[in-house]
């Protein structure tokens, strides 16, 4: 028993195949370093909305164009992801034998370098779209802010009423892959590494004695080049030099980001609400209704919006101002912030204010 499953923690010595928990690892660092540069350029967003709101508003796009600047630069530097790196794997093409294998720090063919990016960069980037697409037509369809057209109606339900099978379907494609893996069936826990043409495998001796003297190597070939090569040069330092400095400064993340999952996780939670507990914020000044301020109306049943009395009533938890539904459910979806502070807010902060007649 023990013989059978000893491929699962080791790997052979013939393919120096890495072991599940290795490539489990690399897949899931990336997804945790993601939430957490959110949450940072939240509170960023939270204390000054002018300077730090559009980063916010931005993230997914400016998330992706710096991991396309990682990732392409560990890509032809040392034939892996930033992830894969940090954990001592490399991409390895398929078809390639032990023997005529390329060395890391050749980097990969660019074929399979540009098929490793798009399923690197470009799929989760598409997935986190899909995903508040779907999330967004679900409020609207809670709501019922939608246009009356019964067929785009039809449409969308139909949308949202396949979407968990199909994201399953997804999900289950790659629990598969990863089964046969593990039994030894496959070469590759995850299916995009297929559609890539490459595989995982760890580096060698002489992978690392190449990585570490390529710098030196490098520095030490200099021929004279032309202008056109001269302003090429610089551009590749200077992209490789976000990259270094992106890769250096995630890598000293991972460990904080390791030790703030310890320190958020369930078992610790008591102990951070005793440790975090502050006492109960005074109620906030109610604002003079008689001043002159162009963004609140001086009666109070009036919405700030639409400047018409008030329907459906809501409250925004972000700001306390209380507006139309209506029309503050399409600011905020539109521009992700309160109409009269300009803090970050989200549908979700949106809160339906009931009266007693009702």
């Amino acid at each position: 028993m023990a013989e059978h499953g000893a491929h699962i923690t080791t790997a052979s010595v013939v393919d120096d195949q890495p072991s599940i928990f290795e490539v489990v690892a690399q897949d899931s660092l990336m997804t945790a370093v993601r939430p957490a540069l959110q949450h940072v350029v939240k509170v960023l967003a939270e204390s000054n909305p002018a300077h730090y709101g559009f980063l916010w508003r931005w993230f997914d796009e400016i998330f992706t164009l710096l991991d396309l600047l990682l990732q392409q630069h560990y890509l032809s530097k040392t034939s892996a992801s930033f992830s894969e790196n940090f954990y001592g794997l490399k991409r390895i093409v398929m078809g390639d034998t032990r023997k005529f294998q390329r060395l890391a720090s050749a980097g990969l063919p660019k074929q399979q370098l540009w098929k490793s990016i798009i399923f690197l960069v470009l799929f989760p980037y598409l997935k986190v779209k899909l995903e508040k697409l779907v999330s967004s037509l679900r409020e609207e369809d809670e709501y019922s802010i939608h246009p009356p057209s019964s067929h785009w109606k039809r449409f969308y339900r139909a949308f949202l009423a396949a979407y968990p099978f199909v994201n399953m379907a997804w999900e289950g494609w790659f629990l598969v892959q990863q089964l046969r893996y593990i039994l030894g069936k496959a070469q590759h826990h995850s299916p995009l590494l297929k559609l890539a043409g490459v595989r995982l495998g760890r580096l060698t001796v002489q992978d690392i004695q190449a990585l570490e003297h390529k710098p030196v190597e490098a520095s030490m070939k200099q021929p004279p080049a032309s202008v056109s090569k001269k302003i090429k040069s610089t551009l590749k330092k200077a992209v490789g030099g976000v990259a270094l400095s992106l890769s250096t400064g995630l890598s000293v993340g991972v460990f904080f980001l390791q030790f703030l999952e310890w320190w958020y996780s369930s078992e610790n939670q008591e102990t951070i609400k005793s440790l975090t507990a502050l006492p109960t914020p005074p109620p906030p000044v109610h604002l003079d209704y008689n001043s002159d301020s162009p963004l609140l109306p001086k009666m109070k049943t009036v919405c700030p919006l639409c400047r018409k009395t008030r329907v459906n009533d809501t409250v925004l938890a972000t700001s306390g101002y209380v507006f139309c539904y209506r029309c503050v459910f399409n600011y905020v979806r539109s521009n992700q912030a309160c109409p009269i502070t300009g803090y970050p807010t989200e549908v979700q902060h949106l809160i339906k204010l009931y009266s007693p007649e009702n």
